[in-house]
Parts: structure tokens; C-alpha cells; sequence
């Protein structure tokens, strides 16, 4: 499944950044572009639209026991559990539950404007994007602080997530206020992972004194897409069987092409290829012991009947000449009227003469002898021997030569 990523502006719906991706680990193509102008978001592709870092606040809050994601109060708890939190009214709010949050325990919660957030998703519906998932810039996360210098030189912004940042994460102007409120490193900490994208990584070096990772605003949204979050809750969830499939297209692709899968890709490729070849080689086999069992059967026509000149069917050519055999010695057959009269009669199913007897070659027909179904299986168990089988019409009995196998 193909990616097409749209970041939301601050502003109204107006132009949006977005970049493609064919597997979710390499871009494919970016820019920006007016909602109608946007690449397609055909059958096959995710469209996943991203909320900036400055549009979220996150909120740490504890979960009564016995409410997690999918509980149909959660709504109502987040509002009474963050009411003395927000300066704005509840209502006019939008709440996202951290992925895997649990009854009993603390969870972040992402909260942004409601109306400013479906305001994005109407528009981009209205192009024909529908947006499938809605990821943030940048989450909260456990672990060495981590800071991003974005933006240009005269309107640069510091983004910063890890222990120790306010609320989780931060979106401020880069400005030596922001530097100040950077948590204080121990001696024995690893020194704070920074990023930053071409147009400010001259300002971030002079800043932090250490070289920046160079990370563009199209790759940082592709980075953002790999992540657990999902904003769309509550109002912007889509079904369940919806949600389902999205999360095992996005699992199918990276299984394909995800670095972590690829020994999994090639133990699967590997087995797939064992398998392909023992299948052959069990074909293979099969193959020379049906040739040779068709040979022999071959020669064993051949060797019995001399004047058989040409082999068509050895099996059916065999019963043939056997056929022809008997006949010219005046011996019965299998399919003459005295053995099928005979085997019938050995069964004893029946004390009634036949009111009439039809017969054609290997099938006989007795009719005023019905025979009850209970005893019709134990009948063929003892006729199959004889190369025979019975079954009923109506009143009558059946006997017919069964064919050759």
C-alpha cells in the first residue's frame, strides 16, 4: 500500500506540504500543492495527514480502572479528568488516547482544536483525499532528549521530545528563552540527539556547538507516519473492519520493506524456494513411476497378446482381448447374464421371484425384487469383490460390472 502524506498548516485549509512514498521507508516524491492538486489518493494508497507539533498540547492523565480505548464513556472521563487542565472549554476540543493506554494507569492525551483539525479533513475530502489516519509531528517519548531545529533562519522553530521536556513535547520559537527551558543534562547522560533541516542547520550548529543531523520536512513526515499514534478518535474514527485493514496494510508493508523484517523476508523466500523445489522433485518422481508402471503395463500386453500391434489404453486393450478371449473359448464373462445372475442370487437378499429381467451387456435389470436401503451397503460389500454393484430404481434391483480401475 502506497503513502501519501499531507501535513496540516496552522492556518485554514489553503496549500499543504505533503510527500509520497511507494513503501513506507523512501520518499518517492514531495511538494506542495492546493487540495484539489494534490497527488491522487486512488484505491491502494493511505492517505495520512499530519497535525504540527504546534497545534498539540499533551496532557498526562490516569485512567480509572475498567476504561481504556474503545470504552463507549471514555469521551465523558477524559472531559471530567482534564476539565481544571484546559484553558479552553472541553467541548470545543479534540482528544487522542495514547496507543496501548490501559484502565489504572497513566496515558498521555493529545488535544488540539476540533473545529480547526475537521476543518482540514472536510477540505481534503472534498478533494477526493480522504484522510485514513492522523499522526503527530512529534509525540511524547521516553528516553535522551531529542531536538529539531525546522522552519528558516528568520521564522525557525525548536522541537523537542524526551525525559524531562514539559508536557511531553514542545513546539517553541527558537529563541535563547526557548534554549533556556532545554532540561538540564546529568554528567552521565548522552548528549541530546539534534536534527535539523537544511535552511536552519547553520543556526542550530551555532546554537548547540555540535554538527546536526540533516532531516528535511518531507522526510520528518514520513518518520511521523511510521508511529503508533492515531488521532482519529471518537468524531474522526473510521469502523472497525476499516481500521482493521489499514493496520495490516501498514503491517503487510513493512513486512515488504522495513530493514527489521528483511531477515524474516529472506527465511520466507528461502522456504518458499526449498518448497518449490521439493515439489518439483516429488513431480519428478511421480512422473518416471507412472512412466514406468505405464511401461510395464505396455510389455505385459505386449508379451500376452503378440498380434496387439499398437498401444493405445494398455489397461482397456487388456480387457479386450481377455473379453475376446473367453469368447472364442465359449468361457462367460464377468458381464454375460449367468454370473451376474449368479452373484445376485448368492446374496439371498430377496425370497420373491422378479416379475420381469432386463439385461444388457454388464447390466441387469430385476424388477419386482426391491431391496431396503439397510442392506444395500453390506450387498455392495460383498459384490465389490466380484466386480459388481447394486442400486435400486423403484422396485427394481440394479446390477451392473463395475468399471476397471
Amino acid at each position: 500500500m502506497s503513502l501519501l502524506l499531507i501535513a496540516l498548516p496552522p492556518g485554514p485549509p489553503a496549500g499543504y506540504e505533503f510527500a509520497t512514498s511507494t513503501d513506507g521507508q523512501a520518499l518517492a516524491a514531495h511538494g506542495s500543492a492546493a487540495p484539489a492538486l494534490l497527488p491522487a489518493a486512488g484505491r491502494g494508497v493511505e492517505v495520512v495527514a499530519l497535525v504540527p507539533a504546534g497545534q498539540l498540547s499533551w496532557q498526562r492523565v490516569t485512567l480509572p480502572r475498567g476504561v481504556g480505548p474503545g470504552a463507549p464513556r471514555l469521551r465523558s472521563v477524559l472531559d471530567g479528568l482534564l476539565e481544571d487542565q484546559l484553558l479552553d472549554d472541553a467541548g470545543a476540543l479534540h482528544f487522542a488516547l495514547e496507543p496501548g493506554a490501559q484502565g489504572g494507569a497513566s496515558a498521555w492525551v493529545a488535544v488540539c482544536d476540533r473545529a480547526w483539525l475537521a476543518a482540514h479533513l472536510n477540505a481534503l475530502e472534498g478533494a477526493g483525499r480522504t484522510v485514513h489516519r492522523i499522526v503527530p509531528e512529534l509525540p511524547p517519548q521516553d528516553g535522551p532528549l531529542r531536538l529539531w531545529v525546522t522552519g528558516e533562519p528568520e521564522r525557525a522553530q525548536l522541537l523537542m521530545s524526551g525525559a524531562g521536556v514539559p508536557g511531553g513535547a514542545q513546539a517553541l520559537p527558537f529563541s535563547p528563552g526557548a534554549l533556556a527551558l532545554l532540561p538540564e543534562s546529568a554528567a552521565d547522560t548522552p548528549a541530546p540527539e539534534l536534527r535539523a533541516e537544511p535552511a536552519v542547520a547553520a543556526l542550530a550548529e551555532q546554537a548547540f556547538g555540535g554538527t546536526p543531523a540533516i532531516e528535511t520536512a518531507a522526510q520528518r513526515l514520513l518518520h511521523a507516519s511510521r508511529g503508533a499514534w492515531d488521532l482519529a478518535q471518537f468524531q474522526f474514527a473510521q469502523g472497525g473492519r476499516a481500521r482493521a485493514a489499514k493496520r495490516a496494510g501498514a503491517l503487510w508493508r513493512d513486512f515488504l520493506y522495513a530493514p527489521l523484517w528483511r531477515p524474516a523476508r529472506w527465511g520466507l523466500a528461502l522456504l518458499l524456494l526449498v518448497n518449490l523445489i521439493g515439489l518439483n522433485l516429488l513431480a519428478w518422481r511421480t512422473q518416471d513411476e507412472l512412466a514406468a508402471r505405464r511401461a510395464a503395463n505396455q510389455a505385459l500386453l505386449t508379451e500376452t497378446f503378440p498380434q496387439v500391434k499398437v498401444v493405445v489404453d494398455a489397461p482397456v486393450q487388456m480387457a479386450r482381448e481377455v473379453a475376446n478371449l473367453r469368447q472364442a473359448t465359449g468361457a462367460a464373462s464377468a458381464r454375460d447374464l449367468e454370473p451376474m445372475l449368479q452373484a445376485f442370487g448368492q446374496l439371498a437378499l430377496v425370497q420373491q421371484a422378479p416379475t420381469a429381467i432386463e439385461f444388457t451387456a454388464g447390466e441387469l435389470h430385476l424388477k419386482g425384487v426391491p431391496v431396503a436401503a439397510a442392506v444395500l451397503a453390506d450387498a455392495n460389500a460383498r459384490l465389490r469383490p466380484l466386480g459388481y454393484q447394486l442400486r435400486t430404481e423403484g422396485d427394481a434391483a440394479v446390477l451392473r460390472q463395475e468399471a476397471a480401475p
